[in-house]
């Protein structure tokens, strides 16, 4: 098994991309006709084939695949289905896997159309321990987000603002993410301070992941004191997902993108 993960590389990615997708929404559809265990393990198919590439990535660059926008789009579709996986499993919500994997299908269709090189090089200030975790702590609170978002708009699209079980599910969803969200944040700050001799240097990174940060705790400030304002708070996620989406490749487009020392190969 290691020795054929070794051999994998981005060419292959369109195949274990739309069988994910593929799986998935079989998933999806098995949950939407009631099928719960069924629905579950087909899920848990989907993921273990993308982790499959994923992990042959790993080996074969002999580096973690989280360098470039794609490698980020990778794990971001990953943890989309993860966290779609796990809202299933908690509360059972047969719309989710359809949700969940149309989302990750555009980021994993956008790495087909938009295929970009990648190579085994990594430069010095990557290559440290708090690396893996910190953009693991991101891409999971981007995962969890982003659902979050989905039960959110799925809540007004249905009418269900006076639905308690379906708000709890956002507010933990945004707690949980928030909560990742900051860990990244930390974990970036000490690895900050261990390449460049400071924990926080407002490079545009940093400022729209300060702007991101509190987005959030406006959303939670708004949910905890004005909690009928449904659509209000749904707004507020919207707005702060875009945020995140600006904090996470949108600074790369900026002008001061090229004084940054966290733009992301393109």
């Amino acid at each position: 098994m290691m020795a054929f993960l070794s051999t994998l590389d981005w060419e292959l990615f369109p195949l274990f991309g739309i069988t994910t997708i593929v799986v998935g929404l079989v998933a999806a559809y098995l949950a939407w006709r009631d099928h719960r265990r069924s629905a579950v393990w087909v899920m848990v198919l989907a993921l273990l084939i993308y982790s499959l590439f994923i992990a042959g990535m790993w080996l074969s660059q002999e580096r973690p695949p989280m360098r470039t926008q794609g490698e980020t789009r990778l794990l971001y579709s990953f943890f989309v289905l993860l966290s779609g996986l796990l809202v299933y499993v908690r509360w059972g919500y047969k719309w989710i896997f359809t949700f969940s994997t149309l989302l990750a299908a555009v980021f994993i269709i956008t790495n087909i159309v938009k295929p970009q090189i990648h190579s085994k090089s990594m430069m010095a200030a990557l290559q440290s321990y708090y690396f893996v975790p910190h953009v693991i702590s991101y891409m999971f609170s981007y995962g969890l987000l982003g659902v979050a978002l989905l039960v959110g708009l799925y809540v007004v699209w249905k009418g269900a603002e006076n639905d308690r079980h379906k708000l709890y599910v956002m507010d933990n969803l945004v707690y949980t993410g928030l909560g990742f969200l900051m860990i990244g944040l930390l974990l970036g700050a000490l690895w900050a301070k261990q390449a460049w001799g400071t924990y926080w240097g407002w490079d545009p990174k940093e400022t729209w992941a300060a702007i991101t940060m509190a987005a959030y705790l406006i959303f939670l400030h708004h949910r905890r004191f004005h909690p009928k304002r449904v659509k209000q708070s749904v707004w507020l996620l919207a707005v702060s997902f875009i945020f995140l989406q600006m904090c996470w490749y949108g600074v790369n487009y900026l002008p001061s993108a090229s004084m940054s020392v966290h733009t992301y190969g393109m």
